[in-house]
């Protein structure tokens, strides 16, 4: 049985961050999952574009509110406390946090750690 807490991967490999977002990676591909899970914080007027082209990835909206655009159709959805959204299809999409988000999400294949944000918003081993 796996059992972890937000302080056990404080300061870890499981702590990721960049302008204006912090993802606490709690599963890892060394935990034999199969997927990884992450606590997510998203700060009011965080704005990436992101293309998860080695991973599916699902989220789901906890807390705050914002917007998630499909980048190759241009379809906008409002993400709201209790919304699902997934990139089911490797999808490049933009998000945009309107108030602080917290969403927790998972990717599969498990991320292994390393990985950082591409200039194409894909993540990749460093």
């Amino acid at each position: 049985m796996i059992v972890k807490n937000l302080e056990d991967v404080a300061g870890t490999k499981g702590e990721a961050h960049g302008n204006k977002w912090h993802s606490m990676r709690l599963l890892h591909a060394e935990d034999g999952m199969g997927v990884t899970l992450t606590d997510s914080i998203l700060e009011e007027g965080f704005k990436m574009t992101l293309w998860q082209k080695n991973h599916l990835e699902a989220c789901y909206c906890l807390e705050g509110e914002g917007t998630v655009e499909e980048l190759d159709t241009g379809t906008v959805h409002e993400i709201r406390a209790g919304t699902l959204y997934a990139m089911n299809a490797y999808d490049r999409h933009r998000i945009h946090a309107k108030t602080r988000m917290r969403i927790v999400c998972t990717f599969v294949p498990a991320l292994t750690g390393t990985e950082t944000h591409d200039e194409d918003g894909s993540l990749s081993n460093s």
